[in-house]
């Protein structure tokens, strides 16, 4: 599916409303709602949600080298992964930026990369340049993904006979359909990769057992209360992992061997700590405008910051990803595109502790 065209769910459905084509996260052409965007979004707390994601791309790694590849690349330890493991991963740049990320799903003869599609051909190109003497393939996968998420996501996949393979697991139903659990968003989400020729009868499938078609509009409510970024819309050129903490741990194994990117990483997670992190931010509703990705977040006449995703939440209301330097994230008025906004206060970082190395080297100097 190019980015200008249809998913079929769109044509399929009644009243769906498409993501614009010139959608700066590279969403366009999947439902953003199908008429009742905030009732929609109840869906994922009450019962289960079924959010057409199409718009990501697939990637197929195969070969017998695949894992060890895989693992010299990217920041997530994937060397002794078995079937059945799934996870998140990074590609940096030598200095430790983020150039993607993607969702790992590892099955018997091959792993599942999922990605942004603004990042679906670069990330091919990449990964066929380093291919040198690994015994390896990569190849577009011809998958499309539906994600069910909410209480009753079990229940649903029981009815349509497919396998709930729990959070950071994946599992492959009898006619070949993969489910891959995740923690997030809300109580987590079954990601179902299905054919994209029978994405169709896919979404049909999980509707009869009880899904209700939901757009991706609650899916990044969801995303932006969790503080997980997306590349395009919260991720700028100079992001870090560490700017983003929901990502350290589940997309980036602080214990494995070399990778492109691994010095910073390691030297912020040892002796520092980085100068901004990822936050939510309220805004101000009770203005008709409200500020737009890339719009700068400032303090007075000073740029502290950068909105990335803005969405409306049903409980939260009109609501942001910024990544907001930790000197302003309390105490400080801050405006973006000329509204008020607020950083939740849970979302600030606070921790003050000793990193690691630092402590290392003040117990050498008798500190």
């Amino acid at each position: 599916m190019a980015f200008d065209e249809l998913s079929p769910i769109v044509q399929h459905v009644s009243g769906a409303v498409a993501v614009p084509e010139r959608d700066p996260g590279g969403r366009a052409g999947v439902a953003w709602h199908y008429g009742s965007p905030l009732v929609e979004q109840r869906a994922m707390v009450d019962s289960a949600a079924l959010v057409d994601r199409s718009h990501r791309r697939v990637l197929r790694i195969s070969g017998p080298d695949r894992l060890e590849w895989l693992n010299t690349l990217f920041s997530q330890k994937l060397d002794d992964a078995v079937p059945g493991f799934a996870s998140e991963a990074l590609d940096l740049d030598p200095q430790g930026r983020i150039l993607h990320h993607m969702g790992v799903s590892v099955l018997g003869d091959s792993v599942l990369l999922d990605v942004s599609p603004l990042g679906a051909e670069s990330l091919h190109r990449f990964l066929t340049m380093m291919i040198f003497r690994s015994d390896v393939t990569v190849e577009h996968a011809d998958l499309a993904m539906l994600s069910v998420v909410g209480p009753g996501s079990g229940e649903v996949l029981a009815a349509a006979g497919l396998p709930d393979p729990g959070a950071g697991a994946v599992a492959v139903a009898d006619d070949g359909t993969v489910v891959r659990g995740t923690a997030w968003p809300a109580d987590g989400a079954r990601d179902v990769f299905a054919a994209r020729e029978s994405v169709t009868a896919a979404w049909d499938r999980l509707v009869a057992a009880g899904a209700k078609p939901t757009g991706l509009m609650a899916w990044e409510a969801e995303r932006v209360a969790a503080l997980r970024p997306e590349p395009g819309l919260d991720v700028d050129e100079k992001m870090i992992p560490h700017e983003s903490p929901a990502w350290i741990g589940s997309a980036v194994h602080l214990e494995k061997g070399c990778y492109r990117g691994q010095e910073t990483v390691s030297r912020v997670h040892n002796l520092g700590r980085p100068p901004r992190t990822l936050v939510l931010l309220h805004i101000d509703g009770s203005d008709s405008a409200s500020p737009e990705t890339g719009d700068p977040v400032v303090a007075g006449k000073r740029t502290v910051g950068r909105i990335g995703t803005v969405v409306d939440h049903h409980e939260y209301g009109p609501i942001a990803l910024a990544l907001v330097k930790r000197s302003s994230q309390e105490g400080v008025e801050l405006t973006a595109g000329g509204v008020a906004v607020a950083v939740d206060p849970s979302t600030v970082d606070r921790d003050e502790a000793v990193r690691p190395g630092r402590a290392a080297v003040d117990k050498l100097r008798g500190r």
